[in-house]
């Protein structure tokens, strides 16, 4: 959404919504000169070195009567004199500062001032890998991320406020969102949690995360905590408000949808049939992890019947010698996966692998010559903690591998019907809960048709050209498709 400008006043008025831009006042000689710029796409000592040092020592032997005269006293040569509105606003998103020599001058200097922040080596997203697409991640300066999103997207409506949060701590933390797209209920509603925040340290935007919460007893994230500035570009431009605070490597977007959990970047980065066909996989990943453990207990405890005669011989001969009810056999397996799981991520990274490998055939095998569980519940234990991995968020995987344990609980104690009445109470609890007063299980619960476009599967870009209805944003359409012609260049020869 590109806005048309009238003048360079009001180009400066709605840059100056963000608190990163900056107005900067010098005198030179009797004459006031006015440097507008963003504090997070400029290198701070450059300016100062070849800009305002350089005016102010050239100011000592002469006067600048003309903004022409700019250019010949600063030895940057990247300098033009213009007052080309168009110009001016995609020079200022680009790291160049506007130099002015009266308060209504339409015509100013650029001057190129850029720096790359935040373009390092080592900059890569660790824990949202994706093969296809962009690896650029955010790091733990506030001023470096908001740089790294204005070169994503080069708006003046991108509006940055700031806020300082945290009574011992005073941690600067950030609300983004785009003027002119994102409702004004979410980002009043964001901006009054995070100023009603009492509390004396603030390590980290995780913790913003659950202090905004609209309910703290659920299990289930009610924002997305993303690394990748590619998924937060995508939240912004659909109508969602971003919050990051200083320190963290980590943005909070919402509200958030149940379904925004199971989204992958690359989902976006690969044609739409095969986005759709990792999509599903991932959600019925997530659902085999979540009722595979639980369905086994319910079968060899109260089910047998439904278990087809082939297997039934393979399963009696696993179990025969396993001196354990089928609940505390799950129980097991799964405490021992959980085990491996926190060691590897606390340990160092090469022997968290080795650890998680090695431990994991070592204890199987070992468990099953000791009689302690059967061979096809090791296999449906391992294939559903892999399935569990397939959730692009960590924080839902997490969730996952919590509710596991109640279904499993359930199952011991009533069986299949447990399963259902778990099921059910799971259904009602996703359904009440809200991410900024939004639905959570939009699409399904408020029913939105519209929605289911970019749910379960991932349309084609030719349909996915609105925003999401249940965000209600002010401006709904995002591009305008035009149909694709297919030329034949043999046909023109």
């Amino acid at each position: 959404m590109k806005t048309e400008f009238k003048n360079l006043d009001q180009l400066l008025k709605l840059s100056g919504q963000s608190s990163d831009f900056k107005k900067t006042v010098i005198l030179l000689g009797k004459q006031e000169v006015s440097i507008f710029y963003y504090s997070t796409l400029i290198d701070a000592k450059w300016m100062q070195q070849h800009l305002i040092l350089v005016l102010q020592n050239r100011s000592l032997d002469s006067e600048i009567k003309e903004i022409e005269d700019i250019k010949d006293w600063i030895p940057i040569n990247d300098t033009e004199i213009t007052d080309d509105l168009t110009n001016i606003q995609f020079k200022l998103l680009k790291g160049y500062a506007i130099v002015q020599l009266h308060e209504n001058d339409q015509k100013c200097a650029l001057v190129n001032l850029a720096d790359n922040h935040g373009l390092r080596e080592n900059n890569d997203t660790e824990n949202e890998f994706s093969v296809v697409g962009p690896k650029v991640g955010f790091v733990e300066d506030l001023d470096t991320n908001i740089g790294l999103l204005r070169k994503q997207i080069n708006l003046q409506n991108l509006i940055i406020k700031e806020i300082i949060v945290g009574t011992t701590s005073k941690t600067k933390v950030a609300i983004i969102y785009i003027d002119g797209v994102t409702n004004e209920q979410y980002i009043q509603t964001v901006e009054q949690r995070l100023t009603d925040i009492d509390y004396d340290f603030v390590f980290d935007s995780s913790l913003l995360d659950q202090m905004m919460s609209d309910n703290s007893l659920t299990p289930f994230p009610l924002f997305v905590s993303t690394e990748r500035r590619d998924r937060v570009v995508y939240s912004l431009i659909s109508g969602q408000v971003a919050v990051i605070s200083d320190g963290s490597p980590y943005i909070i977007t919402g509200p958030s949808t149940l379904f925004d959990f199971f989204i992958s970047a690359e989902d976006y980065y690969l044609p739409w049939i095969l986005g759709s066909f990792f999509r599903l996989i991932r959600i019925f990943g997530v659902i085999f992890s979540l009722f595979t453990t639980s369905m086994y207990v319910a079968i060899t405890t109260y089910h047998y019947e439904v278990i087809p005669k082939d297997l039934l011989s393979p399963l009696i001969f696993s179990r025969q010698n396993v001196p354990f009810p089928p609940f505390f056999e799950v129980l097991f397996l799964e405490i021992t996966i959980e085990f491996l799981r926190e060691a590897g991520a606390r340990l160092p990274t090469k022997i968290g692998q080795t650890l998680g490998i090695v431990g994991g055939i070592v204890i199987g095998q070992a468990a099953v010559a000791a009689a302690l569980t059967s061979n096809i519940l090791l296999i449906l234990v391992a294939l559903s903690a892999l399935a569990s991995f397939t959730t692009p968020i960590y924080k839902m995987s997490n969730t996952i591998r919590f509710l596991r344990f109640p279904f499993i609980i359930l199952s011991a104690i009533w069986g299949g019907i447990g399963i259902f009445i778990g099921v059910g109470f799971l259904f009602i609890h996703i359904i009440r809960i809200k991410s900024l007063g939004s639905p959570y299980a939009v699409p399904i619960f408020p029913f939105r048709i519209m929605s289911f476009k970019d749910s379960f599967i991932r349309s084609s870009f030719q349909i996915l050209n609105k925003r999401p209805q249940h965000l209600r944003p002010k401006s709904s359409v995002k591009y305008s498709p035009k149909p694709v012609k297919q030329k034949n260049d043999l046909d023109e020869e």
